[in-house]
């Protein structure tokens, strides 16, 4: 992310509450809180807030799709960059709970963000795992279940 912020004036710049090449704002809002939901329902709102901004950092990063549904939905070289889009399950929620929070804590990260916790991390994997990419990058923040990165 270069060191700019990325605030709400800059989410409203970019398009993705009015839209955008993905699709309606409500689009993105949806991808933003699937990925909340699959990949940090287990984990405090720290946790679920630093996996919001992982992806918002892609989105505002060069090196990534502009728009929120196109990085949660991008492929690379090992798969999918998000594990839940291309397991093979549903991606439908299923604990409603989890659902409403994930669908709140999206809509305030596109309106009113609160605080990078992951400072500007763009990659992320699980604790328990030790992926070979992650010696080539910064170690950001460790938050949860979760190692952070850029």
């Amino acid at each position: 992310m270069s060191g700019r912020a990325v605030t709400a004036a800059a989410l409203l710049l970019s398009g993705l509450l009015a839209g955008g090449a993905a699709g309606s704002g409500d689009d993105e809002t949806r991808c933003l809180a699937l990925t909340i939901y699959w990949e940090a329902r287990d984990e405090t709102r720290e946790g679920r807030v630093a996996v919001g901004w992982v992806v918002l950092n892609r989105q505002h990063s060069t090196k990534f799709p502009s728009t929120i549904c196109h990085v949660v939905k991008q492929r690379g070289e090992e798969g999918c960059q998000f594990s839940f889009w291309c397991d093979g399950k549903p991606d439908e929620p299923t604990d409603g709970e989890s659902w409403a929070r994930a669908r709140e804590l999206a809509s305030e990260l596109l309106t009113n963000p609160p605080p990078d916790p992951t400072h500007g991390a763009t990659m992320y994997h699980r604790a328990d795992l030790h992926p070979a990419w992650s010696r080539q990058h910064r170690e950001t923040a460790r938050i949860g279940h979760h190692i952070f990165y850029r």
